[in-house]
């Protein structure tokens, strides 16, 4: 399993901007961990990417509960939203990963959602994030 380490998730960012100038109606987009930290965004500025990363892993975590229960695995390939002006795509990225893509309203959704697709295919090992390792337990009871 390959991992970005830090200094190469701001290099992604490169990715992302090919993705908007492939697929013009590409409002932003956002590379984060499951658990909601940016790695690297394009399009949006930084507290906006922050917000779209947040809202990305709650919806694609919600997407996940939702398949286990229902559909007896955790894989979701992808969460669409059809918002008053814009469509929200998260999709699977890699190990840890997610891409979240806001799109204006009149994107075509097979277009977007296939070039979300084509860049995850072509990259993904370098889209992995690495698992946290776990917190240092202490006894804190002193």
């Amino acid at each position: 399993m390959s991992a970005v380490s830090p200094n190469q998730s701001s290099d992604l960012a490169w990715l992302l901007k090919g993705l908007a100038q492939e697929v013009p109606v590409i409002r932003g987009s956002v590379l984060l961990s499951a658990d909601g930290m940016m790695k690297a965004a394009h399009g949006l500025d930084r507290a906006n990417s922050e917000y779209l990363a947040a809202l990305a892993s709650g919806l694609f975590s919600m997407a996940r509960s939702a398949s286990t229960k229902f559909d007896g695995s955790a894989d979701v390939r992808q969460v669409v939203a059809e918002l008053g002006s814009s469509q929200l795509f998260i999709s699977w990225a890699g190990f840890n990963s997610v891409l979240a893509v806001l799109a204006e309203g009149n994107a075509d959704p097979a277009v977007v959602g296939y070039e979300m697709a084509r860049l995850i295919k072509a990259v993904r090992p370098f889209l992995d994030t690495a698992a946290r390792p776990p917190a240092a337990s202490g006894d804190r009871s002193r």
